[in-house]
């Protein structure tokens, strides 16, 4: 080409040395000229056109493509392109200057490339979480470390085309450096391993409520990246942790819960001890007017006479003989009822049980499945279920224990007050 022109230049009878200097000078004009309408080209006509098609296709891999720019920073590749093909041509004879811009157009391209491949990682990891399996095997921390080899060996390739040395010449020298780069990316290293490890025990998954009091974690995992967790707690806010300390550290999964067919409710209530006795007949009268005891009181009834048959009674001495308790009738009727509440899961563990006495009472402690896990209609469920329990209490002649309040001590001292009290003995 810029033979092509000095010969014509020659032909208008212009001197030799006018004649290269405008040849060159045109040459130099052309080769910028068609690497703008390359640039041109590629980002407005060709990216337009692809960007067009892929909205009107139906696949979501291109639109991630797209999204994430990889087209776009391929299309910076064809100025360079032009310029690194052109420039000997148009520069015959100046080989420092010739070689000075066929590097640079190089190393330019070299760094569009290491660009463009960052953002198809992104896109593949993007194209891959819109699976549900990537709630199950997260593969963030793995592409992250394909970046990190990317963006080093793209470091290490145009390192070696500026001194003008093999790429393996410079990797040969890192040895020397194992040490030093093993202390910067240690953390990089930690999660990796740590990475491959809650991935392939599927310990812990995107989406998963992750519970470690010692970090005030509690919440769901919106981010396992390659060196930390990201967690967002129930208050919005969000914890960090390094990748590396859920493979060191205990932590609480909720996923078992959340795959189950229920959730559980696990709360007693104390009663108080000195309000349980056993029933007297006017009692279990009571009680089997109750739809939820009607069965359960004859069946007693029946039992009880049989195993009380034979046997001499007093109904002053109600110990001699079997008879039903308050409590144990009382403990019967919540079972019923929850028997009878469609939200509770009757398939999977259903125990309604004492626990041992302690100072605060008896506790009678309710350890059934709610179906729905949903954390705001699970808690109104089991509100709903202690309400009426709480309030289904005192039909059984039963108190539920609570600690003395200030009004409880307020009330004795007004009693005192009014010569209520009853006076003691004097010794």
């Amino acid at each position: 080409m810029f033979e092509l022109l000095h010969n014509i230049i020659l032909n208008l009878d212009i001197e030799g040395t006018t004649a290269l200097c405008a040849a060159r000078t045109i040459a130099v004009l052309i080769v910028i000229f068609l690497s703008f309408l390359a640039d041109i080209t590629a980002k407005k006509l060709l990216l337009n056109a692809l960007g067009k098609i892929i909205s009107r296709t139906e696949s979501k891999w291109d639109d991630a493509l797209l999204n994430r720019k990889v087209f776009n920073r391929l299309s910076h590749l064809a100025p360079a392109v032009v310029i690194y093909l052109s420039a000997p041509i148009a520069l015959t004879g100046h080989n420092t200057l010739v070689h000075t811009i066929t590097t640079v157009a190089f190393i330019f391209m070299v760094l569009i490339a290491i660009l463009a491949l960052d953002a198809l990682l992104s896109a593949s990891l993007d194209i891959y979480e819109s699976y549900n399996i990537s709630r199950e095997i997260p593969i963030k921390g793995f592409v992250q470390v394909l970046k990190i080899i990317t963006y080093f060996m793209g470091a290490i390739l145009l390192i070696s085309i500026a001194i003008k040395k093999s790429p393996f010449y410079l990797l040969s020298g890192l040895g020397a450096l194992t040490a030093v780069l093993m202390l910067v990316f240690k953390d990089v290293i930690l999660g990796f391993v740590a990475g491959i490890q809650l991935t392939a025990n599927r310990m812990v998954a995107h989406g998963d409520w992750v519970e470690m009091p010692k970090y005030g974690a509690d919440g769901e995992v919106i981010e396992l990246a390659l060196t930390t967790v990201k967690i967002q707690n129930w208050d919005k806010t969000i914890t960090t942790i390094p990748t590396y300390f859920l493979i060191n550290e205990s932590f609480k999964n909720w996923r078992g819960m959340s795959e189950s067919e229920g959730r559980r409710i696990k709360r007693a209530i104390n009663i108080d001890i000195n309000t349980i006795r056993f029933c007297t007949d006017e009692m279990i009268d009571r009680f089997s007017k109750i739809q939820c005891l009607t069965n359960y009181i004859q069946s007693k009834k029946q039992e009880i006479a049989e195993d009380n048959s034979g046997k001499t009674v007093y109904d002053f001495a109600l110990i001699n003989s079997r008879r039903l308790t308050n409590v144990g009738t009382f403990r019967a009727y919540i079972i019923e009822y929850l028997r009878q509440q469609p939200m509770i899961n009757k398939d999977m563990t259903f125990i309604v049980r004492q626990l041992a006495p302690t100072e605060h009472g008896l506790p009678i402690e309710i350890y059934v499945f709610c179906s729905d896990k949903d954390w705001a209609n699970y808690e109104a469920i089991q509100s709903d279920i202690f309400d009426h329990i709480l309030a289904a209490v005192n039909e059984f002649d039963l108190k539920v224990y609570q600690d003395p309040t200030g009004h409880d001590f307020s009330r004795l001292k007004g009693q005192d007050q009014r010569g209520d009290r009853v006076p003691q003995k004097n010794h």
